[in-house]
């Protein structure tokens, strides 16, 4: 076996990139996974209950009531698609992993890499979420509707938190003993 430092690594990127690809199959598509719940609505990734998938949309009423809609706002629905991206970009990593970890030290200096930009894209993303459902969230309080955050939110902070444990890991990793012994 090559390096025994890039197994957790692999084990860390790989829950990440479940969690990940969880997050980006929320609502409309899966209606148990959703970043904000108001009154039957669950908002996601593509959209929300009811209406087409989509990179980027309006909110519907209560909460699209407003300024809610501005084009700021809607904006901020596309950079959604960034989810998908580090879930992509976690499961690259997770293939450089298992190279890595069977093989050659390349395939782990690789997912070292791979899963840093992975965990900067995820970092990004969390915050852009976070900030539009926030908005959304306030938003929909104040014209009197009903609004509790949804779990997506917290599927790609573990991600997040993942992502940064399998990024140090794979970086340990790389200096393991790659040679095999003779004998």
């Amino acid at each position: 076996m090559a390096a025994g430092a890039a197994i957790p690594g692999l084990f860390f990127v790989f829950a990440a990139t479940v969690l990940l690809i969880f997050a980006s199959v929320s609502a409309p598509t899966w209606n148990s996974i959703s970043f904000l719940n108001t009154e039957g609505i669950h908002f996601g990734v593509f959209g929300f209950t009811g209406s087409g998938t989509s990179v980027g949309y309006f909110f519907p009423s209560p909460i699209g009531d407003g300024d809610i809609n501005s084009s700021t706002l809607h904006n901020l629905t596309f950079t959604l698609i960034l989810i998908p991206i580090a879930a992509g970009l976690s499961g690259l990593a997770f293939l450089f992993g298992l190279c890595g970890a069977s093989y050659h030290r390349s395939g782990t200096i690789f997912m070292s890499l791979t899963s840093a930009l992975a965990l900067l894209v995820t970092l990004i993303a969390w915050i852009l979420e976070m900030a539009l459902f926030g908005i959304a969230h306030q938003r929909a309080s104040d014209n009197g509707a009903s609004v509790q955050w949804g779990n997506a939110n917290w599927l790609v902070l573990g991600a997040l938190v993942s992502l940064f444990i399998g990024f140090v890991f794979a970086t340990c990793g790389i200096f393991g003993s790659y040679r095999s012994k003779r004998h």
